[in-house]
């Protein structure tokens, strides 16, 4: 017999994506983090690769990268959050690091995927969204 955890079921499912929105969320907000405390520092250098300016740059990699990696690992306004987080995700694979080898953009190849499996998902049982319904 199989243990329930280990059964194609809604349990594993939704501890499966909980435990995607924790790490994925997580992890990104380690680098949204340390945007905020640049800034705070009084420091808004920045790239520029989408033309809108390095500081507005700044702070709109700040709001996906604190703001809705928060969003993200609560459940809350899922899919919402994760829209900026995908566009900043293929801003850095494709703009950013396009002429990187493969192993230097890797990173955002794979949170982009993990954010657009979570945005075709939804969030799970586990989140803050479920909960309102």
């Amino acid at each position: 017999m199989k243990s329930p955890l280990f059964r194609s079921n809604p349990l594993s499912l939704d501890l499966g994506l909980l435990i995607l929105r924790l790490v994925a969320g997580g992890a990104m907000l380690t680098h949204g983090w340390a945007k905020l405390q640049k800034v705070l520092a009084g420091s808004t250098e920045f790239a520029d690769p989408i033309g809108v300016g390095p500081e507005l740059t700044l702070y709109l990699a700040i709001l996906a990268e604190l703001i809705c990696a928060i969003l993200l690992i609560v459940g809350l306004a899922t899919r919402v959050a994760l829209i900026p987080l995908i566009a900043t995700m293929l801003v850095a694979f494709f703009i950013v690091h396009s002429a990187d080898p493969f192993g230097v953009k890797e990173s955002s190849f794979l949170f982009a995927g993990v954010f657009i499996c979570l945005f075709l998902t939804g969030p799970g049982k586990y989140s803050a969204d479920r909960a309102m319904k």
